[in-house]
């Protein structure tokens, strides 16, 4: 209990580490030098998503019997709780070309010809991904694993932001690591939804029922997010949400919705530790 509220007001009251002593920074330091061959692609990419979970699981563990407080550390490196809360403001901003830099931090799409409302949308939609990706997901390991697991899952998606694209680079290489994230992700994405819709039922669940199966994990919290703002979302030629055009306002009306959410998932989180104290 103690390590886990420490790693989470170091993150929601500072942010992230410094880039130099971040691990998440040198994570895929062995794909990267990987992927260059272009033999065997997709068990190149699977043999370096496994042979990097091994490092850095026994760099953890070597750290760990040094001293204790190194699981704050790795901890606090696995979510990004204030991050993107801060990424995501950057983008309630009224001059184009600077919303549009602000939100091409955040997305890997091509923000070059959007406008505003679509630039508005795509911060929303990442915030809403992220909520998973970067918050419940992370927490929802280190629950069940301890901080193995959630420095795993952090590998993993690392991975996938890295390699996981359908493109003739990273197809094959990328294939493991995505279906990897995927299966990780099965679970956390949909607790996530369940989160959001806590604070509109009808709204969540309307577009869930219509829109979840667009993408097997991130259409859960994206959907039920829009749904609660009721809100259009698209990225053009992937997937359209249908609702109201995504306006300047709506950025705070998103990330008070993602205060919230995070809120109660702390709680629950915080909870089920104590609980899991008492019995065990």
């Amino acid at each position: 209990m103690f390590i886990l509220l420490i790693s989470l007001l170091i993150d929601i009251t500072i942010g992230e580490l410094p880039n130099f002593i971040h691990p998440v920074v040198y994570m895929g330091f062995i794909g990267k030098f990987l992927e260059k061959s272009k033999h065997a692609r997709f068990l190149l990419g699977m043999f370096a998503l496994i042979l990097e979970i091994l490092f850095w699981l026994f760099l953890c563990k070597t750290l760990l019997s040094i001293s204790k407080w190194f699981e704050i550390y790795f901890l606090t490196s696995t979510f990004s709780i204030k991050s993107l809360y801060s990424h995501v403001k950057r983008c309630y901003e009224d001059e184009e070309e600077k919303l549009r830099k602000n939100v091409s931090y955040i997305v890997s799409r091509d923000v070059s010809k959007l406008n505003k409302d679509k630039l508005y949308s795509a911060a929303l939609e990442s915030l809403s991904e992220n909520i998973s990706d970067g918050v419940v997901s992370p927490l929802f390991y280190y629950l069940i694993f301890g901080i193995y697991g959630a420095l795993l899952y952090r590998v993993v998606n690392t991975y996938d932001a890295l390699f996981g694209y359908r493109n003739e680079r990273y197809e094959w290489f990328g294939k493991f690591p995505a279906r990897f994230d995927d299966v990780l992700n099965f679970i956390p994405a949909r607790i996530t939804a369940l989160l959001i819709a806590l604070f509109n039922f009808k709204g969540a669940f309307s577009y869930l029922k219509k829109y979840r199966r667009l993408k097997i994990n991130s259409m859960y919290p994206m959907s039920a997010f829009a749904g609660v703002l009721n809100l259009g979302f698209e990225k053009v030629g992937v997937y359209k949400l249908e609702g109201k055009r995504v306006e300047k306002e709506d950025i705070l009306k998103g990330l008070s919705l993602y205060t919230k959410v995070v809120f109660v998932w702390i709680a629950i989180v915080l909870f089920t530790v104590v609980l899991k104290t008492k019995l065990f």
